[in-house]
């Protein structure tokens, strides 16, 4: 480049044949040279002195051909010309003639001459000036290229003098401005550009500036954007790429400014297009949410390839569901975004509904109702977005009914595909300034569509999934939980968010014999239909196995055995998983189990969290609860754990969702939620307002990447007015001493209705006991929400009821209890059994103690012994 902007400011502009450059020599009418000039002398070897006055034969060779700027008819007429001047060696002036020429020193020039003939009273007859043929075919390419680049070059040549005012142009500027250079001569430039602008970031925007610029430095601006309606296309705006440079002349005097442009609208175009097809790939279903991907959707498009974007979309993909179909019957739609280039948001109600008219407004033929805020992209998450309707002669209603592209002026309508049905509509609208859609819009925003419709078709097949799996798990999870004597609770469930899909965290409150109450929770990894449906079977194991009245470690055996066991059967002959591993392997339980007689709490846990325990003065602990292994791995025992809880003591169970993230460690989690317990001491607090303050805490965005589940647990305890125990010996007079205790206790509790079957039943327990059984014996009573009656002895057998024959003489005692009670089991213990049983109270004897009641909680039962 350096080389050629030199060769460019050596040259000679005057041309090899200009005499004063040219070598030249005069002849008299013989052709005698009479006159020699320096120039001549440096081509041809000559001096002046060797020259003049001899023929200029010496020099130059008999005949010669026509140059090569002759037209053929004249290097006719020059070759005539020369046989009647009796074969003059050059021709008349102007034509140029080849000649072989011999230097001074012998070797051999091709020159081209050109003639002048002289008259006077002198002996010249003619001037000869003589140039080297290969400089002079250099000299006449460059004006053949000058030539073109006035009149055949796509480029736009300007020659603006220095008040800015046009000097020249060449043919594209007068295409471009759409008036002759004799009409626009004189004229500045920003008269013929009026609206234009410099696009190029560190630039001046307007051609004053620019001009000007280039005018005081001397600095070039090299490929400037310049974007402005073309005078001779009125409405629509091109992008032209312009350079700027300074124009002087051989002396360095100023005299103008050059502007060279190049019309680069369409491959400006071109290129945006391909951008906005990438970044469509980079922007559009970053999320699982049909709403936030038609929002992306219209995003992306806005403003680079239209004015104005709607996105409609079948109210059953917002479902999850396949619409239909095309046709009539699909009309239906739901605004799922809409954005505006004018105000570069998501437009409100007033401008999205535009009804149809026969005025053509450049809005679509659309009518929606319902709010569309700004910033929500047509309603947001949770939130449905307001329906649109179509007029029947509308693009939109055209494109449903024939389920394809239709453009209509400036409003191109696309369908959103996938599956063989229509999801929606894209709706494009351009104003005038930007063109109509030609055949490579449509091309592009069918493919940018089609990438959409594939992330809308995505989400809307997770919101399918996870709408099933979200049912199945509301299913599988406690829809509420009852209230108990023994306890005050408080819980919070948060599935996790949108991206990870339903996971399979759970807890449940299982009551249990003798006022106890089993606490459970557990997390099973992974996320989806298949850990739903897992959680529901462990759930379900657990409140089968808890009525046993199993120890906590031994109910995470027999739950670790089972879960262990389903995996082995999943597995084929080789030993590999037919399908999806099985999830519950490496599921976490904590299982725990409160007494609100002794006010003892056991627990055990299999890979999970420990609970954390608050006292009533607020100290906040995490019991050294041996962890054991997660389910379905086996080989390691389980280890219980037992303490005492003071009355109105908290318990906190709780899964690794609520205190672990991402972006923060479990151990800081976990210091969060002992400060947020402690401040929850007080047994007047409301537990609901201490789970929501705890959520807010710790998961201050409401959702995570793992489900959270919550359970806050606030103890009570049953005394003595509540409870009797009684001991008794293992002989046949304890039946009748059982019946004496039972009715007095009743009596005193106001439940004269119920002292002759309970009679029954304890002296039925009582005989049995003493039968079969091993002392020493217990009686209790527990007035509860039901009436409880237990008998205790140290014996291991079960019993069992049977259906006795007619001529039997015992066995029906049990079957007699069995159809007194609501219910009753066995419970088993290291020292022995407890058969229990539950009878209904009538309604004014139900006991409803209160969280706190001092009345009702006093520090601990009485043992009644006979």
């Amino acid at each position: 480049m350096d080389n050629a902007r030199r060769a460019t400011e050596d040259a000679d502009f005057r041309g090899p044949l200009d005499v004063t450059s040219a070598a030249t020599f005069v002849l008299d009418e013989r052709d005698v040279v009479i006159g020699w000039s320096s120039a001549a002398q440096e081509l041809l070897g000559y001096r002046t002195d060797e020259i003049v006055g001899r023929s200029v034969a010496v020099i130059l060779m008999p005949g010669g051909a026509p140059g090569p700027g002759a037209a053929p008819d004249r290097r006719a007429a020059a070759g005539r010309a020369a046989e009647g001047a009796g074969g003059a060696l050059v021709p008349p002036f102007p034509e140029h003639r080849v000649h072989a020429a011999v230097h001074r020193d012998g070797h051999r020039m091709q020159l081209v001459t050109a003639v002048c003939p002289l008259s006077g009273t002198g002996r010249a007859e003619r001037l000869v000036v003589a140039a080297d043929r290969d400089r002079l075919r250099e000299w006449e390419s460059r004006l053949a290229m000058l030539h073109g680049l006035a009149t055949e070059s796509p480029l736009g040549f300007a020659i603006y003098d220095t008040d800015l005012r046009l000097v020249w142009c060449n043919a594209a500027s007068e295409r471009e401005i759409g008036r002759p250079l004799s009409a626009t001569r004189g004229e500045l430039a920003e008269e013929l550009y009026p609206r234009g602008r410099f696009v190029t970031p560190g630039y001046p925007e307007t051609l004053h500036a620019v001009m000007r610029q280039v005018l005081d430095t001397g600095e070039p601006f090299l490929d400037l954007h310049f974007r402005a309606e073309q005078p001779s296309d009125p409405g629509k705006e091109h992008l032209w790429s312009c350079s700027y440079y300074r124009l002087q002349d051989a002396d360095g005097r100023v005299f103008g400014v050059c502007e060279d442009a190049f019309d680069i609208s369409d491959r400006y175009e071109a290129q945006r297009q391909v951008n906005l097809l990438v970044e469509a790939g980079r922007s559009v279903g970053t999320t699982l949410d049909v709403l936030v991907t038609a929002g992306e959707l219209a995003a992306v498009a806005v403003p680079e390839f239209a004015d104005r974007v709607e996105v409609d979309l079948a109210p059953a993909v917002l479902e999850g569901e396949v619409p239909g179909g095309t046709g009539s019957g699909a009309k239906e739609m739901l605004r799922a975004a809409a954005r505006s280039a004018a105000a570069q948001d998501p437009v409100s109600q007033e401008d999205s509904a535009a009804p149809n008219s026969g005025a053509r407004d450049r809005r679509p033929s659309t009518h929606t109702t319902g709010p569309l805020s700004p910033g929500d992209s047509a309603g947001g998450r949770g939130r449905r977005p307001p329906p649109v309707t179509y007029a029947e002669d509308s693009p939109q209603h055209r494109s449903l009914a024939s389920g394809g592209l239709v453009l209509e002026d400036d409003t191109l309508v696309v369908p959103l595909r996938a599956g063989g049905g229509v999801l929606g509509l894209a709706t494009f609208v351009r104003d005038g300034r930007r063109g109509f859609f030609d055949r490579g819009a449509v091309a592009v925003a069918d493919e940018l569509v089609a990438r959409a419709a594939v992330s809308v078709d995505n989400a809307r097949r997770y919101t399918r999934e996870r709408a099933s799996a979200l049912a199945l798990q509301r299913q599988l999870l406690p829809q509420h939980l009852p209230s108990h004597s023994a306890v005050d609770l408080a819980y919070r469930y948060l599935p996790t968010d949108d991206l990870s899909g339903v996971g399979g965290d759970w807890f449940d409150v299982i009551p249990l014999s003798g006022t106890r109450v089993g606490l459970v929770v557990g997390d099973v990894v992974g996320h989806g239909l298949h850990a739903a449906a897992t959680m529901g079977r462990l759930r379900t194991t657990v409140r089968a196995l808890a009525p046993l009245d199993l120890p906590p470690d031994e109910l995470l055996k027999r739950l670790d055995d089972l879960v262990g066991q389903s995996a082995q059967d999943s597995a084929d002959a080789l030993g590999t998983l037919t399908g999806d591993d099985d999830v519950a392997a490496g599921a976490t339980c904590l299982y725990a189990v409160y007494d609100p007689v002794s006010r003892r709490c056991t627990m055990a846990r299999a890979g999970h969290l420990p609970p954390a325990v608050v006292e009533p003065g607020g100290r906040v602990s995490f019991p050294d609860l041996p962890a054991g292994p997660p389910l379905g791995l086996g080989g390691l025992p389980f280890e219980c754990l037992e303490i005492d809880l003071p009355v109105g003591s908290l318990l906190a169970l709780f899964t690794d969702g609520l205190v672990e993230a991402r972006d923060r460690d479990i151990d800081k989690g976990l210091d969060t939620l002992a400060h947020v317990l402690a401040g929850g001491a007080d047994p007047a607090e409301s537990l609901e307002e201490l789970c929501d303050r705890a959520i807010s805490e710790l998961l201050p965005g409401g959702t995570t990447n793992d489900d959270t589940a919550l359970l806050l647990v606030r103890t009570r305890e049953l005394d003595d007015r509540r409870v009797a125990v009684w001991s008794l010996p293992a002989e046949p007079v304890a039946a009748g001493r059982a019946r004496e205790l039972v009715a007095n206790r009743l009596r005193d509790w106001g439940l004269e209705e119920l002292v002759f079957t309970t009679e029954l039943i304890a002296s039925e327990l009582v005989t049995n006991a003493v039968r079969y059984a091993e002392g020493p014996l217990y009686l209790r009573l527990i007035h509860d929400r039901t009436l409880v009656c237990e008998v205790a002895d140290a014996g291991h057998t079960a019993p069992h009821l049977r259906h006795s024959a007619d001529d039997d003489e015992g066995g029906r005692g049990l079957f007699i209890v069995a159809q007194l009670v609501q219910r009753w089991g066995t419970r088993y213990s290291q020292d022995g059994k407890a058969i229990w049983t539950e009878q209904a109270l009538p309604a004014p004897s139900r006991p409803r103690p209160g969280v706190g009641d001092r009345a009702d909680l006093p520090d601990g039962p009485v043992l009644a012994r006979s």
